[in-house]
């Protein structure tokens, strides 16, 4: 049964992020059954994912666990997924941020915490090595995803999204950007999808 949802902010973000907050207090009213977990991510991306696999293999049973990842919290919830064979979610998901971020190697300052750190050539390699493998027609790690995308997103191309995961339950909406305007209102979706688990 899922007792823990995960939830991984993107690049720059924090757990007091608009849909990582807006998630957190949906559950809290109308699953106060579930376990909300939102760490701050350390900018490593290797230290960031045995952070999050520290906290899935000492808060409890693997099989209890799914994820929601926005951007670059989306890449990890996919790696994640498909180590241990849970459901994700990926909300405007970063598909080859190896790529992406080369355009923020140097110095950054997360808006949220305030902390200074350097983006290096080093993240890059550490960001392809954890590259999900993309879910094919047969495949049965294809039902484990829910992605949503808006095409507006004016950060990441939304149809390298929908190219990857074609075969997964994909949402495509008009418009938008990339924060997916009017996330709350698909919150009692994300819950269900996640949920059929519990219900198996």
């Amino acid at each position: 049964m899922l007792k823990n949802i995960l939830y991984i902010h993107g690049f720059n973000s924090s757990p007091l992020s608009v849909k990582a907050v807006q998630t957190r207090d949906y559950l809290a009213k109308n699953h106060p059954e579930i376990a909300f977990h939102c760490p701050q991510l350390a900018t490593s991306p290797t230290e960031a994912m045995a952070q999050l696999e520290q906290i899935i293999e000492q808060e409890g049973e693997m099989n209890t666990w799914s994820f929601i990842g926005s951007s670059l919290g989306g890449y990890f919830a996919s790696h994640l997924a498909e180590k241990y064979q849970q459901l994700a979610v990926m909300i405007n998901p970063a598909i080859r941020p190896f790529e992406l971020l080369e355009d923020y190697i140097g110095q950054q300052e997360n808006p949220y915490t305030g902390i200074v750190y350097q983006v290096t050539k080093a993240h890059m390699t550490q960001l392809k090595a954890m590259e999900p493998v993309t879910p094919k027609l047969d495949s049965r790690q294809k039902n484990n995803y829910l992605v949503m995308v808006q095409t507006g997103d004016e950060v990441l191309d939304y149809q390298q999204a929908v190219e990857k995961y074609q075969h997964c339950r994909l949402i495509i909406e008009e418009g938008g950007d990339h924060s997916f305007i009017n996330f709350a209102k698909r919150l009692p979706m994300i819950a269900d999808f996640l949920l059929l688990k519990a219900k198996l």
